[in-house]
């Protein structure tokens, strides 16, 4: 990671993936945990919800930021956000385990730089 970042945020969109996984809302939170959980990030809250007729939504907060997602079943599509902070966690480790693990045919990713400064920042507290 950049030396004056503080984090990188992975969007990702997940084309082709399977409806039936992105339609269940157990599933997906399930998924969605594991997937933090095997970058090595601690996994603070989770909350998701299921639409109707379909589609899910749904965070995972962990220690170092958060994992999020939008789906559309019905289009086989899925927006999908993993932001860290730090250097213990790789987004990419959970965006590539999120991809795979919803079947995507083809996915485009885009990583931006969070908490960018160009000097060096101090805070006086008093």
């Amino acid at each position: 990671m950049e030396k004056n970042a503080l984090g990188r945020h992975i969007l990702c969109e997940a084309y082709g993936c399977d409806p039936g996984v992105l339609d269940d809302r157990k599933l997906v939170e399930r998924i969605m945990v594991q997937a933090a959980l095997e970058t090595g990030a601690e996994v603070r809250e989770v909350a998701f919800h299921q639409f109707s007729p379909q589609g899910v939504s749904g965070v995972v907060v962990i220690s170092e930021s958060h994992l999020a997602i939008h789906t559309w079943p019905e289009l086989g599509y899925a927006a999908i956000d993993v932001f860290t902070c730090g250097d213990t966690v790789d987004p990419w480790d959970a965006c590539n385990y999120l991809t795979e693990h919803f079947q995507a045919q083809n996915a485009t990713t885009t990583e931006v730089k969070r908490g960018v400064f160009q000097h060096e920042v101090s805070v006086k507290i008093s």
